[in-house]
């Protein structure tokens, strides 16, 4: 086993803070020497800090209510018998199941540790959501070509932090095989511009 110091894993160069704020680069020789022991250590040091029972408190709430309204709104839609379901029979077991799990959480999660607090990249998740609502918002005015390839932009570029080449490449690709998929071969009537 070689004695290299531990860096983050990933990327051709990395950036980690080793006892103070100064960053230190390691080349991807040094990471690839690295032990699973070191990794793990590394990612220890890099996570952030715990949350804490208020926030586990808070994110159960959250999840509770999010699956009560659910609940609520799939029974309005009907729920049927499971030999005739209705179409709010599956929406009101997942919801069922969301409401167990936030209790679940509320009860038994205040003791757990594992909770990450809130940094800038809990956003992430948030600008998903709203590109991805945004893109089925605007599918039906202009079509899924140009949303869809706005929203794999900002997925791999700003989300996932990939090269430009990649992300253009990859972005114009998925676009060219779903319109040649559900558009010309399946002939479905998904709004298009083309």
């Amino acid at each position: 086993m070689k004695g290299t110091p531990a860096g983050p894993a990933g990327g051709s160069s990395a950036t980690a803070a080793s006892g103070g704020d100064a960053p230190h680069t390691f080349p991807d020789e040094v990471l690839d020497d690295l032990t699973p022991e070191q990794l793990a250590a590394q990612w220890e040091e890099e996570k952030p800090p715990a949350a804490g029972a208020l926030a586990n408190v808070a994110s159960s709430l959250v999840v509770l209510g999010v699956g009560v309204a659910a609940a609520i709104l799939s029974m309005a839609l009907g729920l049927g018998t499971p030999s005739a379901p209705q179409p709010g029979l599956w929406p009101f077991i997942i919801s069922c199941v969301m409401v167990a799990l936030g209790l679940f959480q509320l009860v038994a999660g205040r003791h757990n540790r594992d909770a990450e607090k809130f940094t800038r990249m809990s956003t992430s998740p948030l600008t998903g959501l709203v590109t991805l609502a945004a893109m089925v918002a605007l599918m039906p005015l202009i079509g899924f070509e140009l949303p869809a390839l706005v929203l794999c932009i900002i997925w791999m570029r700003f989300l996932g932090g990939e090269t430009w080449r990649s992300t253009l490449v990859v972005s114009a690709s998925v676009v060219i095989a779903f319109y040649a998929i559900f558009v010309l071969a399946l002939n479905t009537s998904v709004p298009h511009l083309f």
